[in-house]
């Protein structure tokens, strides 16, 4: 079983349902987990949002973290992460903001991505990722991969729901 399918199984044993708020990834994270037959039971939705503005109207972003911080911060996956969760029906939520690339700066340099997971009844988690100047697709794939994970790491362990 491949470890995408391992995570929707074991979410689906515990009841979870999930949302992803994506920005740098464009959708990958839901794509992983709607490629996986039998994931409706568990993928609740998935925000794709790119632009600022897209993270304010659809998430509730606000527009003075984005100002104070940049969308490539912790504190915007965290809205975004909580966003996710509060405008669906899902009991968790990860979130992506992050530089694939080309560019980023001294301050934000490419590869930095963001990411925040958000549970019902628990406070957000953050962290922050330096994956280096691989290149755009390599970034998008590791980022994808490190949500992935972060999702797989938030449920129980396979029979222990």
């Amino acid at each position: 079983m491949t470890a995408v399918a391992d995570l929707i199984a074991r979410a689906r044993a515990a009841g979870v349902m999930i949302a992803c708020a994506e920005s740098c990834t464009g959708g990958m994270v839901s794509a992983a987990l709607t490629d996986i037959a039998g994931s409706s039971a568990v993928v609740e939705r998935g925000f794709v949002t790119y632009s600022n503005a897209a993270k304010q109207q659809m998430l509730g972003v606000a527009e003075q973290t984005l100002e104070r911080h940049g969308a490539v911060s912790e504190p915007v996956a965290a809205e975004m992460a909580r966003g996710a969760l509060d405008r669906s029906l899902a009991q968790l939520a990860v979130a992506i903001t992050g530089i694939a690339g080309p560019g980023g700066s001294d301050a934000k340099p490419e590869g930095r991505v963001c990411f925040a997971l958000a549970r019902a009844g628990a406070p957000v988690a953050t962290q922050t990722v330096e994956f280096g100047a691989l290149g755009r697709d390599r970034v998008r794939i590791a980022a994808r991969d490190h949500a992935l994970a972060l999702l797989a790491g938030a449920l129980p362990p396979e029979g222990a729901a």
